[in-house]
């Protein structure tokens, strides 16, 4: 069937400004029974923790079937993202009527549609830069690749230096008979712990940036982003160097030697929109509408506007053939579009139990969280599996409730602009919430955006990548110890 990935773009565009359009002029004149009622009681304090087993199911899906029935989950894995939505929702709003219903806008116009949207320019625009040339994966070579990627994740996200970098990775190591590792380690540095310098490198640190911290505040975890970042390094020059004496030191250099260029450099300046597109929305109030019940900003609608025409423009500017150089097909951001439907839909009760704190069905984990090392492995540990940037914005919250700190107060306190007796304290507990939030989200495929999106294209790539918990062999192999020595040294 016939693709058209320019009508990809326009329709979410053509659907948000509608949708727009419409909240606004309804907001002061739709029918009362039109609107979903203002949240009356906290939902995440009812809730029991089997609430989440659609969520579970959906991940068992997602781990098992590609292993046991690879046939029927290529052609029906959209299918089964549905259904996993359908068992949680029908009941969530049997139940909870019109709290329900608000719950489920809630997260898909706040966080699933521009969660796609960025996602889905990033791809797009990254899509259009070729570099061209001769590009050798020896262990050397890949290790510089990854190192650049590491510290170029804080200055455009991970995902923007994931999906700019992870083709010519693969390319580089198209001669190679292994290169799952390199792919891992790829996630493992690029895709997530790189991204630890600024808040334009992880959603949960942006968002901390909204709540006052310093934006460079984050430069203070460069001391636990550069020693995990130095270790992983050598381990993967390592790892490689032994499989690639292995495979007998293969000669990658094949025909006449070509210089190294980049095509479609242009869409850097799309890059840079995209990313200026974010800043802005984080940094201007231009108010707000109202969009079925849902609280909804102006600026987060320019955002996601912008990104689309990013998108769309590197569509138009941009030779096909460089494209098709690429190996760009719309395969991955489509598989991460559908299966991530799911995945936000059965999140609901966990994110809503985790809200609650105290009064939730995990009273008992929050309460037990106390000292920085406790911060760190609980934001951490649920990061990997759940949003990162919620969970963040949780303990976060969780912190300054413990110490008595407002977040005027805790602002100054980073900027040093006053002391206060639980400064220090503070400090330490806001390094390991952010440390755990963006580190072990490459604990699993799910637990940051690109890492399903970079296996997605190393698979499009014909690059034998682990299941889902077999990727979390060499992440429990590799991370967790790393992660207990950042423990020891750092809190």
């Amino acid at each position: 069937m016939k693709r058209h990935p320019i009508l990809l773009l326009l329709l979410p565009a053509l659907l948000y400004l509608c949708l727009a359009a419409a909240g606004t002029a309804a907001s002061e004149t739709e029918p009362p029974h039109l609107v979903p009622p203002e949240v009356q009681h906290d939902i995440g304090a009812e809730l029991p923790v089997w609430t989440a087993l659609p969520f579970a199911g959906i991940l068992l899906s997602i781990a098992l079937l590609p292993l046991f029935a690879p046939v029927f989950w290529h052609h029906h894995f959209g299918k089964v993202s549905l259904a996993w939505s359908v068992i949680f929702a029908a009941p969530f709003l049997w139940v909870y009527h019109g709290e329900a219903l608000h719950a489920i806008l809630h997260i898909y116009l706040i966080d699933y549609i521009p969660f796609i949207i960025l996602l889905g320019g990033l791809f797009t625009v990254s899509g259009g830069i070729y570099l061209r040339g001769s590009l050798a994966g020896t262990p050397a070579v890949n290790t510089v690749l990854l190192l650049i990627g590491t510290f170029l994740a804080s200055l455009i996200g991970t995902t923007g230096a994931s999906m700019l970098l992870i083709r010519p990775v693969i390319r580089a190591n198209k001669g190679r008979q292994n290169k799952m590792h390199i792919i891992i380690f790829f996630i493992f540095l690029v895709s997530n712990i790189g991204g630890s310098l600024t808040p334009l490198g992880d959603p949960p640190l942006f968002l901390g940036f909204l709540h006052g911290v310093p934006f460079f505040w984050t430069l203070n975890l460069f001391p636990l982003m550069g020693f995990a970042a130095a270790l992983l390094l050598i381990l993967l020059f390592l790892v490689d160097t032994w499989l690639y004496r292995r495979e007998g030191s293969p000669k990658l250099d094949t025909g006449t030697r070509e210089p190294l260029r980049l095509e479609g450099s242009h869409n850097f300046l799309f890059l840079g929109g995209i990313i200026a597109a974010v800043l802005f929305s984080g940094l201007y109030d231009a108010g707000e509408y109202t969009l079925l019940g849902i609280h909804m900003a102006w600026q987060d609608l320019a955002r996601d506007l912008i990104i689309l025409l990013m998108g769309y423009l590197s569509l138009k500017t941009t030779r096909t053939q460089i494209r098709r150089d690429n190996g760009f097909t719309w395969f991955p951001i489509q598989e991460v579009a559908i299966l991530f439907f799911g995945i936000f839909m059965t999140i609901i009760p966990a994110l809503a139990i985790l809200r609650a704190g105290e009064h939730g069905s995990l009273a008992g984990l929050v309460k037990a969280v106390q000292e920085p090392r406790a911060f760190f492995w609980v934001t951490g540990g649920l990061s990997s599996f759940l949003d990162n940037a919620p969970t963040y914005l949780t303990f976060f919250n969780l912190a300054l409730g413990r110490l008595g700190l407002t977040e005027l107060q805790a602002a100054e306190i980073l900027r040093g602009a006053v002391q206060h007796a639980s400064g220090e304290q503070f400090v330490s507990l806001l390094l390991a919430i952010s440390a755990g939030a963006v580190f072990m989200g490459a604990n699993s495929y799910i637990g940051n955006a690109p890492n399903f999106m970079v296996r997605s294209i190393a698979e499009e790539n014909k690059i034998q990548m682990p299941s889902f918990f077999g990727y979390m062999i060499w992440s429990l192999g590799i991370l967790i110890p790393l992660f207990l020595l950042i423990t020891v040294i750092f809190f």
